[in-house]
């Protein structure tokens, strides 16, 4: 029988070589880590937020834990939360068949481990190939936040492990804010494909008394600043008049942020807009690629004051002050 230190050797084996995996980053593809929780369906972890997979050591339950997390392990020192995926999947696959195996996961600033059945391989996806879910399929709070599909046909379900998290412990919550002054006059856009992460934005936004729009992937932000684009210049203005910022998550279906700050930045219209992006990896590596692209900022996700104080220093009033118009949507 396998050991746990064996079994965590070669797993470990899996994720050898993220930094140069990084390089993906900006070519709009992105490596998953394909698993099952049982039932046979297929889901996909990306594996920037990976730290390594080993088989499940023993779980010591603690009083008072969310539904959903089993309790907590002791790794090489750090007491990790361990939760159960199929809980929050709704899979329907029996508790004795899944947890067999567990994926250690660096993001949003925290470290916790998924209880899975079993992890089949790393493969490499096109961003352009992996598309958003059809919200009556997944719900507002659905944990599916894209889909794509192997060369052999199989559908992989990737999944909102952001959702995850703020299901199982809160939504992170936004603590008071100053609002900027002459704020109503700002206008920015931004753009993830994570509900949560939405909502917490648009919290953040609020307080600081800005205007802005939304989108829930890169390509459908692209398209949208290319509409404002487009009317800036029929009513002979600059863009930068109408649009004081752009913030991107960076990874997102159809078009990672990457792609879409570099495509930003390298397109006159949009002179003298900054682009920040916002993610939640958290790697040197991630931040120094996005830097490469041009951006103007990287912040880490689920940090409200931060998030806000990178807002302010970067938000510029436009030369002419415009109309105030309704928040808008997106």
């Amino acid at each position: 029988m396998q050991t746990l230190e064996s079994a965590s050797a070669s797993n470990r084996g899996l994720l050898d070589g993220v930094d140069e995996r990084t390089r993906l980053a900006g070519s709009n593809r992105m490596e998953i880590l394909l698993f099952s929780l049982g039932c046979g369906e297929v889901f996909g972890i990306n594996v920037f937020k990976v730290r390594e997979v080993t088989l499940t050591p023993k779980i010591t339950p603690t009083p008072h834990m969310p539904q959903g997390v089993r309790g907590v392990i002791s790794l090489r020192g750090s007491v990790i939360p361990v939760i159960d995926l199929a809980c929050f999947v709704g899979t329907a696959a029996p508790p004795e068949q899944s947890g067999s195996t567990l994926i250690i996961t660096e993001f949003c600033g925290r470290i916790q481990g998924f209880l899975v059945n079993d992890v089949d391989r790393i493969t490499r996806v096109e961003w352009d190939q992996v598309k958003s879910p059809d919200a009556a399929l997944t719900g507002s709070d659905g944990v599916v936040t894209a889909i794509t599909r192997l060369p052999d046909g199989r559908l992989v379900s990737i999944l909102d492990v952001e959702q995850v998290l703020a299901s199982a412990f809160g939504e992170p919550g936004v603590p008071d804010i100053e609002a900027i002054s002459g704020g109503a006059d700002l206008n920015m856009l931004f753009v993830d494909d994570s509900a949560t992460a939405r909502r917490v934005i648009s919290a953040v936004l609020d307080k600081l008394g800005v205007r802005y729009q939304q989108s829930a992937n890169g390509r459908e932000a692209w398209e949208k600043l290319l509409g404002l684009a487009a009317q800036a210049q029929t009513e002979g203005v600059a863009l930068n008049q109408r649009l004081q910022l752009v913030l991107a998550d960076a990874e997102m279906p159809e078009m990672d942020g990457y792609v879409l700050a570099r495509t930003i930045k390298t397109d006159r219209r949009f002179d003298g807009i900054p682009v920040v992006m916002h993610s939640s990896l958290s790697s040197h590596a991630n931040g120094a690629m996005a830097r490469s692209m041009g951006v103007d900022a990287y912040v880490a996700k689920f940090d409200g004051p931060n998030l806000a104080a990178t807002l302010r220093a970067l938000l510029r009033a436009p030369k002419r002050s415009q109309p105030n118009q309704p928040r808008a949507e997106g």
